[in-house]
């Protein structure tokens, strides 16, 4: 019994437990393949900073071209979770021909682009389905109780999932080691297959219906703040991510199990900025929370483009610079989920939350094609440097809007409010 107790009570309701479970499995696999893609492209086919630019434009310009359609078509289906589960199915047939190629020696970079962006694709659908689903699993006064335990996960698949993938890149070579995360995709398929959510009705198809999540986004204050916020610093984390392998392999002499137990080990400050999202929501209230979490994941990575010196001070710099980032990270992610699932009406999930991914994620293929075009025309440091302190700007959209100064989320009247104003 002091067991039993001692597990979150939505992990003791068997539907949302195996929801989670293929969350997490499925997000461990997602950080194997942050690993192993750009590795395999760096390693095995010996690509250079715009070959490694356009790698992560593809991957990510399903978010700008796909979100607002996939949305709109999301919301007129009854069947998401089958959807999600074929999208699963889809993403792991797609990284299985990467090992099947180099085993045949016809790996190429054109088909890494094209994998990366159909893979890129089907993670547009997921999400946009997933976000309904979440919502028919919780009940709106425990949302940030759900998010708390999903993005908990998020933070385990960073702590494990570049550790398990630079090993695996080491002993099975990178593109071999995206079998993994073909079989996580498939183990998150087999979990949803086994949970039959009551899920929303389907909307009714009415003029507009194409446009109206985007045209709710940008009507509603807060979500209007939270989009140029969340905007900005997904162009300048992408712009830093695309060069940040090539940055630690090359310029400061990591080797690719060294620079996964630094991603790793900085994860840890992701888990307990989970842990902690609670009473710091409690502490802060919902505003103050996204606020801080925002600057709380910025700042600490100017440290990385400051690192120099001898290797133990450096790579001491990297892992304290990803620890306090993911504690940040984590608070705003719990926050702000929270915040979009309170006030988004039911009725439009999926059309906003496309709307906001496309106009959010859609800074992600820009910001990784400038980091492209500047780490080739200016060097890796200089432009990390510009992609870093960037970042921290992001907060200034917040301060002056109605969510800095929110302490609670918003109600069932407030949706109904912000959805017909």
């Amino acid at each position: 019994m002091g067991l039993t107790a001692r597990v979150p009570a939505l992990l003791r309701e068997r539907t949302f437990r195996r929801y989670w479970t293929g969350q997490t499995v499925s997000l461990v696999g997602d950080q194997i393949s942050l690993m192993a893609l750009p590795l395999t492209a760096v390693l095995v086919l010996g690509a250079d900073a715009a070959q490694m630019g356009w790698l992560k434009t593809l991957e990510l310009l399903p978010a700008l071209l796909l979100n607002l359609p996939f949305g709109a078509w999301a919301d007129r289906r009854a069947d998401r979770r089958r959807i999600m589960i074929a999208t699963d199915l889809g993403r792991a047939a797609l990284l299985l021909t990467l090992p099947v190629a180099y085993a045949l020696d016809l790996l190429t970079l054109g088909q890494l682009y094209l994998v990366a962006f159909g893979v890129g694709a089907l993670s547009v659908l997921f999400e946009v389905c997933n976000s309904t689903l979440f919502a028919s699993l919780v009940p709106a006064d425990r949302y940030v109780e759900a998010n708390s335990l999903v993005n908990g996960s998020r933070s385990m698949a960073w702590l494990a999932g570049p550790s398990i993938g630079g090993v695996l890149v080491q002993v099975l070579t990178a593109p071999v080691a995206l079998l993994a995360d073909a079989l996580t995709y498939l183990t998150s398929a087999g979990y949803l297959a086994r949970i039959r959510p009551a899920e929303a009705a389907p909307a009714a198809v009415a003029k507009g219906h194409f446009t109206e999540g985007m045209r709710w986004v940008l009507r509603e204050p807060s979500m209007r703040a939270l989009f140029s916020a969340s905007g900005t610093v997904q162009f300048f984390n992408y712009m830093f991510h695309t060069l940040f392998v090539l940055y630690a392999t090359q310029d400061l002499g990591l080797g690719a199990g060294l620079l996964g137990l630094v991603l790793g080990a900085g994860a840890v400050g992701g888990l307990l900025g989970a842990m902690w999202s609670g009473a710091v929501v409690r502490r802060l209230g919902i505003g103050g929370s996204i606020v801080a979490g925002f600057l709380g994941f910025t700042l600490p990575l100017v440290l990385i483009p400051a690192a120099d010196g001898p290797p133990p001070l450096v790579v001491g710099v990297l892992f304290a610079a990803e620890f306090l980032s993911c504690v940040g990270v984590m608070i705003v992610d719990v926050a702000a989920g929270s915040f979009q699932m309170a006030l988004i009406p039911e009725t439009m999930r999926a059309r906003v939350m496309g709307a906001f991914r496309t106009l959010n994620h859609g800074f992600r293929p820009l910001g990784a094609l400038a980091g492209g075009v500047l780490g080739t025309a200016l060097g890796l440091r200089p432009t990390l440097w510009i992609a870093t302190v960037g970042g921290v700007f992001a907060v200034l959209w917040l301060l002056p809007s109605p969510l800095a100064r929110m302490r609670e989320l918003p109600t069932q009247e407030r949706e109904s409010a912000a959805a017909t104003s």
